[in-house]
């Protein structure tokens, strides 16, 4: 029984990641999709000397490298828990913990996997390059030196040396962590056997120095494009927005107090588990004391699983939209318009900009947006998030380009290339705005450099085949639509980020005889509210659309503005009677609500016309364009 009780506690940790990785490939396909499209890895020198100008260079270019097996999502998510499962085995080997007690590697386990879970839309602002994996890499590689530093001998001060130089050789490769190996050092300096107290003060001494001393040496000798400020911090991303988010910050600490408390306990496990031979005693005090120790074992473990267990659950990211978001993105880059409105099926939280950005996309390609605009839940939820999110990061560059101003994706791209650092994500971008500009020599350049990566290589030469071929873009499924609003012209201006307002406002003002351009433009219209930019537009759609059924909501907005403003005479249009019908419906319903208030008459109003354009322009405004 007592030994079944002692493979309990490893059973423990196998348990936690394996339903880890389980709950990332159930919950998280999105999340891993997005993050190795936010990451590049680049197998070529230049790359690997792009990352060494900064401390912590290793993990960063092994970051990158591992995060790209998200690609293949279980390859991506058990090479994750592999490093985890690793960076357990060495903790537990270093710090010496008895087989009965490693559960309490359940703590610094928490820490790394929040680290990765809470991400939320900090993955479109993080600047630490490989953030997935960088925590485990620089925690195993601090760890094995402080292993290392434990097996070397006691004499002729070899360990306070070794911390020093230690600490010198690993703050450039791993940044932060190795200042970690530095403070773990020092305190098991004073745990482990047969040191003398002048070696202790020493150790201790040294320990400081080198905490000191490394970073700013580097700094002022080697590494220059790193802020003062920062030099203690590399290898950590960087919560800062107009003010420091320090909550983000608490899983770090607790990984690195979890280090030290391990490093203090070093030594003194075995006056915390029952002797080896109490219960074979036969005397009936020693016999009770055993069971009030393994009484005493359950329940520490009971403790410290339930906190690890709180503590990821409570922690990690579970936003509606946010991972809504990522599935209609997959959907967008296979083209899978579909798919996009499939996962507005059933769908009764308000949506993000972002989501109904996509959405108004997808039923423009499929040719069912006049019809079904107004058929899904409008909205402008905020995200949540203490980031203030803006949509430009979300789906600007996507937007741009799918509406034809491939000038402006081109624009983002190399901003939030220069501002994040250069991602897979950003690249395919400018590759698909130089083919449909006809910019060969730069679609070449942008095709090479993707070709130089693992699992993007086979998707930049099935693009490559498209550059100096125009007329196969025309037959394109992809760049077919996209050639086709790009006749109204696309020159450069200030969109201030507000990507929705500009798209529309853009084609509203802008003219082209491409059937295709002159319904977006009335949608933009419809969008916009602007009966005056409307009518136009309008006339212009039916006469490039002889003999054929208006679609709905077109007809829904003419016999609306024609009765409000009188102004265009429609008593000739043939609108379908269901537009009438609700028209009337809908101001007999107004008529007799006149004591109740706008937010009183919005959910009896969308019960029956939430479908209508007559309830988008009634009661839908003010939405937050951001």
């Amino acid at each position: 029984m007592k030994d079944k009780l002692k493979l309990l506690s490893p059973a423990l940790v196998v348990v936690a990641l394996v339903t880890t990785a389980c709950c990332l490939l159930g919950y998280e396909q999105g999340l891993l999709w997005k993050a190795q499209e936010m990451n590049l890895f680049l197998d070529t020198p230049l790359f690997l000397r792009q990352q060494m100008v900064t401390s912590g260079w290793l993990l960063t270019y092994l970051g990158c490298y591992f995060t790209e097996f998200f690609y293949v999502p279980w390859l991506g998510v058990t090479l994750l828990t592999m490093w985890w499962a690793l960076l357990m085995l060495v903790i537990w080997r270093t710090f010496r913990i008895p087989v009965k007690w490693t559960a309490v590697l359940l703590i610094p386990l928490a820490a790394v996997i929040i680290m990765n879970v809470d991400v939320g839309y900090w993955i479109y602002y993080l600047k630490l390059r490989g953030h997935f994996f960088a925590a485990a890499i620089g925690t195993t590689v601090a760890v094995l030196s402080v292993w290392l530093f434990r097996l070397l001998p006691t004499k002729y001060y070899l360990r306070s040396v070794y911390i020093f130089v230690c600490t010198g050789v690993l703050y450039p490769i791993i940044g932060f962590y190795g200042l970690v190996a530095a403070l773990v050092m020092g305190v098991l300096v004073w745990r482990v056997e047969k040191l003398p107290l002048t070696d202790r003060i020493i150790g201790s001494v040294v320990t400081v120095l080198s905490i000191v001393f490394w970073p700013l040496f580097y700094y002022n000798y080697v590494f220059c494009q790193t802020g003062i400020q920062n030099i203690w911090w590399t290898g950590l991303p960087m919560y800062w927005v107009d003010r420091e988010l320090s909550a983000y910050y608490i899983p770090y600490y607790v990984l690195v107090a979890s280090l030290v408390f391990l490093a203090a306990m070093y030594g003194m496990w075995v006056k915390a588990v029952e002797p080896e031979n109490a219960g074979k005693s036969r005397k009936h005090g020693k016999s009770g004391g055993s069971a009030r120790k393994t009484v005493k074992w359950i329940l520490i473990h009971l403790v410290v699983v339930a906190m690890a267990g709180y503590s990821v659950y409570r922690f990690w990211y579970k936003d509606h939209n946010f991972h809504k978001e990522f599935r209609m993105q997959q959907c967008m880059e296979r083209l899978d318009w579909q798919g996009v409105l499939d996962q507005e099926i059933g769908d009764t939280v308000e949506p993000t900009r972002a989501i109904v950005m996509m959405r108004n996309l997808a039923l423009f390609r499929l040719g069912r947006q006049g019809d079904e605009m107004f058929r899904y839940l409008d909205g402008s939820k905020l995200c949540d998030s203490p980031v203030p999110v803006r949509m430009m990061q979300v789906v600007g560059c996507s937007m741009y380009y799918n509406y034809g101003l491939a000038n402006y994706c081109h624009r983002w791209c190399m901003e939030e290339g220069v501002e994040f650092g250069w991602r897979a994500d950003y690249l395919k971008y400018l590759l698909r705005c130089a083919i449909v500009t006809g910019e060969q020599q730069e679609a070449r350049k942008y095709a090479s450099l993707l070709k130089h990566t693992r699992y993007q290589k086979a998707w930049a030469e099935r693009y490559e085949r498209y550059i100096g071929h125009p007329n196969q873009l025309q037959s394109s499924k992809e760049f077919a639509p996209i050639l086709q609003l790009m006749t109204g012209g696309d020159y450069l201006g200030a969109d201030q980020m507000m990507v929705e307002k500009f798209i529309m406002e853009r084609f509203v003002r802008s003219h082209s005889d491409n059937p295709l351009y002159q319904e977006q433009s009335l949608l933009a219209a419809l969008w916009m509210k602007d009966i005056q930019m409307f009518w136009p537009r309008f006339f212009e759609y039916a006469s490039s659309h002889p003999g054929q059924r208006m679609p709905t909501h077109y007809q829904e907005a003419a016999y609306l503005y024609g009765n409000l403003e009188h102004e265009v005479d429609i008593s000739r249009m043939p609108f379908d009677e269901q537009v009438k019908r609700d028209y009337a419906a809908l101001m007999d319903l107004a008529n007799n609500a006149t004591s109740s208030s706008e937010d009183e008459m919005r959910p009896i109003f969308y019960s029956r016309f939430g479908h209508t354009f007559y309830y988008n322009y009634f009661f839908v405004h003010d939405l937050n364009m951001y």
